[in-house]
């Protein structure tokens, strides 16, 4: 059942997510990044809606040909050029690979390729930037507005013919949602898993591709419009490449563990993963980099290395935490964490056909410390990028909210499944790790 409050949030996002969007890009490119002048402007008179959307771009021909083309080689690589980076690279699992059980029992299939796609599309945009020349480096800043307008088009058509799918032709029956309105369907989807063909998943392809597959490059053309401006490029845009590559290369080097994670295992596909992985994903991860094409920040030797430390320190806290949850998983205990046996606490559930599992919640290591400390060290990271922007203006500390917001509420919504999924042990757990995301305070 869809309680009202989750009815107002879907309402609101629906209504307000695609203008939060806008209005920050806007504010870019017409306030160099104020949040505030757009709001004085219109509330003083001084300018009406009119006059701000008639000095938007629009729509053209050579952004909608560039995403188009874009995205479609994306698929062909997710697609139709099957993994081989996992023949050569120790350590890495790629290929053909299982997902966690759904709801319905099924076992899903995924060719996991991402690394290898972020690899060839990398090397073919540095091939261009110092060898073909076929077009600028800073391609995709000076199309930014008017591909705004084409990813949300996409964003909106996968997101309804997910729907529409979902009703007529789902890839499995049994694995759709069905909560009698309209709204939260829409948004929140009703198929699980849904797929074209044997390999095209949905929820795999827009969560990875083409979304954080662009991340870099995006980062990489802001780079390129500082040089193109300034003669130069910042320490600050340099640190923000750096440290999000990090983020955005650990995301591919770890696809097959991401299968496990609540967005493959939880979450179906609608609006809320359609157009936040089209849009909201590239436009507002990526602000630290716009904003630092209007507001070059040399931050010096001392702060940068500083902001480095903090976002390594957050991504070792973030990889490590997840690392040794998996190493628990992978041998059912049968391991050392930190050099020693872990702790844990047997738990039981009942499956929806009655039949009893056994289970273990790990409380030693990263996760004795706190029962999501893996987001601690994602929002540690996150704040080196905001901070490499300095503090003149307020955008490029959206991200860190944004995320503080978001991983609070999967806190939220985790802890709920786990307390309607283990019961009484669920209460054991949480009185032998106490804290959420700061031990001590949260």
């Amino acid at each position: 059942e869809v309680d009202w409050f989750s009815l107002a949030s879907i309402l609101f996002l629906l209504m307000f997510a695609p203008l939060i969007v806008y209005y920050f890009i806007m504010s870019c490119d017409q306030y160099q990044c104020s949040l505030i002048n757009p709001l004085i402007d219109l509330l003083t008179g001084k300018k009406h809606l009119s006059d701000i959307w008639d000095k938007t771009p629009t729509l053209t021909y050579r952004a909608a040909g560039i995403y188009t083309l874009w995205v479609a080689f994306q698929v062909f690589l997710y697609v139709f050029i099957p993994d081989f980076c996992h023949k050569f690279l120790p350590g890495y699992i790629g290929g053909l690979q299982e997902g966690a059980v759904t709801p319905a029992g099924v076992v899903n299939k995924y060719q996991i390729n991402g690394l290898q796609a972020w690899i060839i599309t990398h090397a073919l945009w540095f091939a261009n930037a110092y060898y073909f020349h076929f077009f600028s480096p800073t391609i995709i800043f000076d199309n930014w507005i008017p591909l705004l307008w084409c990813a949300n088009i996409l964003g909106y058509a996968v997101s309804t013919f997910a729907m529409i799918k979902g009703y007529f032709f789902p890839t499995d029956a049994k694995d759709c949602k069905f909560t009698g309105n309209f709204f939260y369907d829409y948004m929140m989807g009703i198929e699980f898993n849904p797929r074209l063909g044997k390999w095209f998943d949905f929820k795999l392809f827009f969560n990875g591709r083409p979304g954080i597959v662009a991340w870099t490059l995006i980062n990489l053309s802001y780079a390129a419009k500082q040089q193109e401006l300034y003669g130069q490029v910042t320490d600050s845009m340099i640190l923000v490449n750096v440290l999000q590559g990090i983020y955005v290369l650990d995301f591919f080097w770890n696809e097959t563990w991401y299968l496990k994670t609540i967005d493959i295992c939880h979450d179906h596909f609608g609006w809320y993963l359609g157009w936040g992985d089209c849009v909201w994903l590239p436009y507002l991860y990526t602000l630290q980099g716009l904003y630092l094409v209007y507001h070059p920040v040399q931050l010096g030797t001392a702060n940068t290395i500083g902001i480095l430390m903090l976002g390594f320190i957050g991504y070792y806290i973030f990889r490590t935490t997840n690392h040794q949850k998996d190493l628990f998983r992978r041998t059912n205990g049968n391991c050392k964490i930190w050099g020693k046996k872990p702790e844990y606490i047997e738990c039981s559930y009942m499956s929806v056909d009655g039949t009893k599992y056994y289970s273990k919640l790990l409380t030693s290591g990263f996760w004795g410390w706190a029962r999501h400390f893996n987001y601690t060290g994602d929002l540690m990271g996150s704040l080196a990028y905001c901070l490499a922007c300095g503090f003149e203006h307020f955008l490029p500390y959206f991200y860190i909210i944004f995320m503080a917001i978001l991983l609070t509420h999967r806190c939220i919504r985790d802890e709920h499944r786990c307390f309607s999924k283990y019961g009484k042990d669920w209460k054991r757990y949480t009185a032998a790790v106490p804290y959420r995301l700061v031990p001590g305070i949260f």
